[in-house]
C-alpha cells in the first residue's frame, strides 16, 4: 500500500472478524462457533474489499486502501450497534474479545500451521518483493509479474490476519509497530523482515498479555 500507517487491519479484515465473533457471542454460542464465525467474517470481508476495489480495471493501491477503510468503518458501526443491543451479562465478554484475549486460545496448532505456511509462501518471493518495493515499473521492467506479486501479498496478508484475529481477537498494535521497529534495526529486505516480524510480533503479544494478567491481578 506504500503507506507507513498501513497495517494488516486497515483492509477491514479485523472488523469483519469482530462482527462474526460478536454475533456468535450475542447469540450465546460456544467458543468453536465464535472462532469459526470470526474467520468466516474475515474471509467475507477480504472477498468484499477485493471485489469492490476491482470493479473497474485493475487494482491500485489507492483504490484498495480507500475501499478497505470504508468497509472497516462500516464494520465499526455494526460493532457499535451489536454492543448497544447486547445483554448486560454478555457485554464484558464481547469487549474482552475486541481488546484481545488469549485465554480461549487452547489449540495453537492451526495458527502455527498457517503462520509457517504463510512465511514459507513469502520467502521464495523475496527477490520479487525487493524489486516490487522499488516500484511496480521497476519490478515489471526486470521481468517480475507485478499482478501475481500483488495478489499473493494481499491474499497471504489477509489470511494471516484472519487467523491471528480468530485466535487472539483484534490486537492491532502488533502489526503496526513491529515491522517499523525492525526495519531500522535489521534492514528492509522482506526475506528478513517477514520471519523477524513473526517472531518479534509474537514476543510482543506474549509480553503484553503477561502484563495485562499481572499488573492489576486478579483483575485482568
Amino acid at each position: 500500500l506504500r503507506n507507513p500507517l498501513a497495517d494488516p487491519y486497515i483492509l477491514g479484515v479485523s472488523g469483519g472478524a469482530a462482527v462474526g465473533a460478536l454475533g456468535s457471542l450475542l447469540l450465546g454460542l460456544g467458543s468453536t462457533w465464535v472462532s469459526g464465525s470470526a474467520f468466516a467474517g474475515s474471509l467475507v470481508t477480504m472477498l468484499l474489499v477485493f471485489g469492490l476495489s476491482h470493479t473497474r480495471g485493475s487494482w491500485t493501491q489507492t483504490r484498495l486502501l480507500l475501499t478497505g477503510v470504508v468497509v472497516a468503518t462500516g464494520w465499526g458501526a455494526v460493532i457499535s450497534v451489536l454492543l448497544v443491543f447486547a445483554p448486560t451479562d454478555r457485554v464484558q465478554g464481547m469487549l474482552f474479545w475486541l481488546m484481545g484475549d488469549l485465554s480461549q486460545t487452547t489449540r495453537p496448532g492451526v495458527g502455527l500451521a498457517v503462520l509457517f505456511g504463510g512465511v514459507l509462501l513469502m520467502l521464495p518471493l523475496g527477490r520479487a518483493l525487493n524489486l516490487y518495493a522499488r516500484g511496480e515499473q521497476v519490478a515489471a521492467a526486470l521481468g517480475e509479474n507485478v499482478a501475481f506479486i500483488r495478489r499473493s501479498v494481499y491474499v497471504a496478508a489477509s489470511l494471516l490476519t484472519a487467523t491471528a484475529v480468530t485466535l487472539a481477537g483484534s490486537v492491532g498494535f502488533v502489526g503496526l509497530i513491529v515491522p517499523h521497529l525492525l526495519r531500522p534495526a535489521g534492514g528492509s529486505s522482506p526475506p528478513t523482515v517477514i520471519p523477524a516480524s513473526a517472531l518479534a510480533g509474537g514476543t510482543l503479544l506474549v509480553v503484553a498479555d503477561t502484563l495485562a494478567r499481572t499488573l492489576l491481578a486478579p483483575q485482568q
